[in-house]
């Protein structure tokens, strides 16, 4: 309690960071552990939650008029930081497995090996994605996608920001292996959060990735928050030095199986009530469901008003797109808190709120 209730240090608390480094080389293996600090030698940073982290890199890396690359519909929180920076937002397509490089290098084909030599014409500065149970899609990357996707970034010199939220909510094993697991020149910034396997409310997150910049996130830190609550790194410290990494990892296989048994009894729900009004992926990871309703051009009146009417929550797919006044037909639905029966009960009441609309 002493520790606990004063300042530390901003990048972390000693233990902490000492076993998160130790998890991410045994989890990823990163080539860039071995390498200098000069070279980009991996680093790890706490940060109050992921969101934290994200902010401060995409405040560290983006000066107005720069390209950055991403996949949307994603993260609204995303967005909303990435608006005020004044960046242009370069949108590739994706499918259900992610984003689809034949299509990012069509879009990458603009900018000439001359460009990219020079560094010059505005080349894009990274590219933002989530490769796991994508908020709100559900979408997550494939081993030969991601392996594609890294040799684009190499060839046109981007960095990836893979933000990996959802990373222990893979539903099937193997899981498939990271960016900074292939990242043989210290160019992926990875963020990971306890938000969903550990609590939401404790704001623990971290960031990895090569020293350099984990360092100015870290500078930044200082001159904000200072850093992440001591008390709240002391209580997860401690529960992760006694359970261990393989007792961590037996928590997380026990996370899985919970966000397994509500993904599939969301889907009966699906069945049951919006088979002939809607259509859907069953995700592979996280905790979302991506409905797309069949006649229905853009969901933001049906969801805001008439569903809130009839006690049923869920996010109309507009708030997730760049231009959030672009019309959706999508809806995001989430399997973490309700059960079984109340997921029943919401998508009846929806699907006859389709049929009225229709």
């Amino acid at each position: 309690m002493k520790r606990a209730l004063q300042y530390s240090a901003s990048a972390g608390i000693p233990e902490l960071l000492s076993w998160l480094k130790d998890f991410q080389l045994n989890l990823h293996d990163p080539p860039t552990a071995k390498y200098s600090p000069e070279q980009g030698q991996m680093e790890v940073c706490v940060t109050t939650g992921s969101q934290e982290g994200l902010c401060k890199v995409f405040e560290m890396l983006i000066n107005p008029g720069d390209n950055i690359l991403l996949d949307a519909p994603t993260y609204s929180g995303t967005l909303a930081a990435l608006r005020p920076l004044g960046c242009n937002i370069i949108n590739i397509p994706s499918d259900q497995h992610g984003i689809i490089p034949k299509a990012l290098k069509e879009i990458l084909s603009a900018w000439s090996p001359k460009d990219v030599k020079n560094c010059s014409n505005n080349l894009p500065k990274f590219l933002y994605t989530i490769p796991n149970g994508c908020n709100p899609t559900g979408n997550s990357l494939t081993t030969e996608r991601k392996k594609e996707i890294y040799q684009l970034a190499r060839k046109y010199d981007f960095l990836i920001i893979e933000d990996d939220p959802y990373y222990f909510l893979q539903f099937e094993k193997p899981w498939a292996p990271t960016f900074l697991s292939m990242d043989v020149d210290g160019r992926v910034i990875r963020t990971d959060s306890f938000s969903k396997i550990l609590s939401s409310g404790l704001r623990i997150g971290f960031l990895t990735g090569p020293k350099p910049l984990i360092d100015r996130v870290v500078l930044h830190i200082q001159v904000s928050t200072m850093h992440t609550s001591t008390f709240t790194q002391i209580m997860i410290s401690q529960l992760l030095q006694q359970w261990g990494q393989k007792g961590f990892l037996e928590h997380v296989d026990r996370v899985v199986d919970f966000y397994r048994i509500q993904r599939d009894a969301m889907l009966t729900a699906a069945d049951k009530w919006l088979k002939d009004l809607a259509e859907w992926y069953p995700p592979a990871a996280g905790m979302f469901l991506w409905i797309k309703i069949k006649g229905i051009s853009d969901t933001q009146q049906l969801i805001m008003e008439k569903a809130l009417k009839k006690e049923v929550l869920l996010v109309p797919g507009g708030a997730f797109n760049i231009d959030s006044s672009e019309p959706s037909s999508y809806v995001r639905a989430s399997f973490s808190l309700p059960s079984p029966a109340q997921m029943d009960l919401a998508f009846k009441r929806l699907a006859d709120l389709i049929k009225e609309s229709l």
